[in-house]
């Protein structure tokens, strides 16, 4: 039997956390609950039902911000309240909840206090802030804490208070609400005020039951290497030396700024509490937190960066809170360590600056109104205004800065459009992207198709593709910062990356694959690094399939040709250990290394789970941009014929076919208009140690038409001399 007032009625429940006397939220019949759900006249098991007792999830609350005491069974209040009185105003619930979105740049707005400074400002409003004032206070802090010493490297501010007498129970439920509306679950009344000055303030506050800690003092240091805490979600970490931790001279407890101890934790038992409002180095937060997988409140906050000066405050208004609802005595005095203090700024602002830039015609005494309200102290010296920028502001360091929140505060819809000024100017490509452009599209003409990988690479790709301890190549740059080992230093070759897809397309069952990329590696002048390094552009090209070394070396010559680059050399590589010694060659140009190309070595192949031959070669795409011509200068059509003669030579296995077109070129008094191999044949017939070469070499002149006797005697000089400088023997 419910009284709601004007009547008494009959409500058929299940809840079995109701006694004789309880206040409890009613819905009438005809009511609309969250969820569209609506009340009607019913029966259960015969017995007559004229509403329904609600739990705070049916009145719209989420399960995550419920407190534990009510989250089963209907919702009690704590003290009586006019029979009749429509829940909303007893709850709050006839109010907005406005959902905001703050830049990384803000800080101060992950606040109510920091949003309420905004809104102020924008409607031109008088700010009130609480006024904090603790009437009572008793005994000294010095007799519940000896000391607090700190890392001052990564802890730029410790401030404690301590409480007594605490007496640990449910928050009133004005403190509740605000709490559950701002997306927070209330605890008991001391976690609940921690939690309340942060959202109030922005201030995280953290609470240890001071009984629990082995020593009357307070230790921030960096965690040993394996050190353990268990922490209040009752999961064990496992810190490194780069992690923060709050300890009690011996053992942590707490993880600094992301979350407390469970051997420290406040609880029902609790009777004299620390009060901790520190301030933590941003970034050695954000890496804890990342590291550990564990984002709370408190560490959002911190990593985005906290003006150590809120300490203070937040903590004396939780004492004020702490007093106001009677839930201890707050213990005299405080202790602080805070070296470096931080002070505000001044910058100064042109006002013509400011118009320039804006596009407006704003008056100085404008310009500083919207300064003022937005707490930046003005004077004006001169033509100069100087502005204090206060030290929660710490997003304002330049000029630009203050323009840009006299744009925002006067509107920059406001702004009046106005058409662009300035001179056109005819936008071309740089000659080395249209290089860049010319080989791709000619190594695409060739049937290779682009890859982009990541300029970043773990550092065992190098014992992977099996280079040198002392190699040139080990000289790379590690990243401050890594997204995880696999991408924590910057490239010195492209051949990891190559034969990283090469694999991948082999594993998933590709039969062929031919690829090139254009990218940088990242050559540094000198370790540790002291200015930027040095990018170089390489061309990396990689192949498996139906191909050998020489499809390899014909996609190479073709594109250096079309470039315009001839005059090139190849010799023989055989202490690379990535490639194979014998079907591996350097390649020359004016006599300078410019890449390498060839088989990869089969041990490097199976670090890379490839079972079949793979081709790579690596060039120097800068300085194939230097040496490249693309002006095309054409000559007509020749109008005598060419006489085609092949030759099949034998010779030694390590004579390379370079060596044989120069010696051909050389012989060719001028005649000799094109050099192709089609040949190279090594087994039955051929002794072995030699190696059978076949050429087809064009006679022509572009003067007269040539005789046979004529190309026999140049072509018998290149056979002699093959035979003469090379041992070679023409092939019977």
């Amino acid at each position: 039997m419910v009284n709601i007032g004007e009547e008494t009625i009959q409500i058929v429940t299940g809840a079995t956390n109701l006694r004789v006397g309880d206040y409890v939220p009613v819905a009438l019949i005809g009511a609309k609950l969250p969820k569209d759900i609506y009340i009607e006249k019913t029966k259960f098991r015969g017995v007559e039902s004229y509403g329904m007792l609600c739990s705070l999830k049916e009145l719209g609350y989420e399960d995550n911000v419920i407190p534990k005491l009510h989250r089963d069974g209907i919702f009690v209040m704590e003290k009586e309240y006019p029979l009749g009185t429509p829940i909303d105003k007893i709850l709050g619930l006839h109010g907005e909840i406005i959902e905001l979105e703050i830049t990384p740049n803000r800080p101060d707005c992950l606040s109510i206090i920091g949003m309420a400074r905004e809104t102020a400002a924008t409607f031109d409003r008088e700010l009130k802030l609480p006024e904090i004032m603790i009437k009572d206070e008793v005994e000294d802090i010095k007799d519940y804490l000896e000391s607090i010493e700190v890392d001052g490297e990564l802890c730029n501010r410790y401030y404690a208070r301590a409480i007594k007498d605490i007496e640990i129970k449910e928050s009133p439920l004005w403190l509740q609400i605000y709490l559950m509306e701002a997306g927070v679950r209330p605890i008991n009344n001391i976690v609940d005020i921690t939690n309340f000055v942060m959202l109030e303030f922005g201030q995280p506050l953290h609470a240890f039951d001071l009984d629990k800690l082995k020593n009357k003092q307070i230790l921030v240091r960096r965690a040993k290497d394996e050190e353990k805490i268990r922490t209040i979600d009752d999961q064990e970490r496992i810190l490194t030396n780069e992690n923060l931790v709050i300890t009690d001279g011996e053992n942590p407890i707490a993880i600094a700024g992301v979350m407390g101890g469970m051997d420290s934790e406040v609880t029902e038992e609790t009777t004299t509490v620390l009060l901790e409002s520190a301030n933590f180095n941003s970034k050695s937060i954000r890496l804890t937190s990342k590291q550990l997988n564990l984002r709370t409140e408190a560490s959002s906050r911190f990593e985005k960066g906290m003006d150590p000066n809120l300490c203070k405050i937040a903590a004396e208004r939780a004492c004020q809170l702490i007093e106001q609802i009677g839930a201890g005595k707050v213990v005299k005095g405080h202790m602080d360590v805070y070296e470096n203090v931080r002070k505000g700024k001044t910058i100064q602002l042109r006002p013509e600056k400011v118009n320039n830039l804006l596009g407006t015609d704003l008056t100085v005494e404008e310009m500083i109104d919207y300064l003022e309200r937005l707490d930046l102290k003005t004077s004006l010296n001169g033509n100069i205004i100087d502005v204090k920028v206060p030290t929660y502001r710490l997003d304002l360091n330049l000029e630009a800065d203050l323009i840009e929140e006299i744009g925002r505060l006067h509107g920059f819809h406001n702004i009046p459009i106005q058409p662009l000024v300035g001179v056109l100017t005819r936008g071309e490509k740089p000659y080395s992207r249209i290089v860049s452009d010319k080989a791709s599209s000619i190594l695409q003409g060739l049937g290779l198709n682009e890859v982009i990988t990541y300029s970043f690479i773990s550092p065992k790709v190098y014992d992977k593709i099996k280079v040198e301890l002392d190699s040139k190549l080990r000289d790379y740059i590690k990243l401050i910062n890594p997204l995880g080992e696999d991408y924590s230093v910057m490239r010195t070759t492209l051949i990891p990356n190559m034969l990283d897809i090469l694999s991948r397309n082999y594993n998933y069952g590709v039969k062929e694959c031919f690829l090139y990329e254009i990218g940088n590696i990242f050559i540094p002048k000198e370790l540790p690094l002291n200015e930027l390094p040095k990018e170089e552009k390489t061309l990396s090209i990689g192949m498996y399939g139906n191909v050998d070394f020489y499809d390899l070396k014909e996609v190479v010559v073709t594109l250096l040709g079309r470039l315009g680059i001839k005059d090139l050399e190849y010799i023989k590589e055989d202490k690379n250990p990535t490639f194979h010694p014998n079907r591996t060659g350097n390649l020359l140009l004016k006599r300078e290394k410019i890449g390498v190309l060839g088989e990869i070595h089969m041990d490097v192949l199976e670090n890379y789970d490839i079972e079949t031959r793979v081709y790579i070669a690596q060039l120097n795409f800068d300085t194939i941009v230097k040496e490249a011509i693309l002006d095309k200068k054409y000559r007509p059509l020749p109008k005598y014929p060419a006489i085609l003669r092949d030759i099949a030579v034998v010779v030694d296995s390590n004579v390379l076919v370079g060596d044989l077109e120069k010696i051909i070129l050389e012989n060719g008094e001028g005649l000799v208009e094109k050099v192709e191999l089609f040949d190279v044949y090594e087994g039955k017939q051929i002794d072995e140690g030699k190696k059978s070469i076949a050429f087809s070499i064009v006679y022509r002149s572009f003067e007269r038409t040539l005789k046979d006797e004529e190309v026999n005697i140049v072509h018998q000089r290149i056979i002699e001399d093959l035979e003469n400088r090379l041992d070679a023997k023409l092939r019977g």
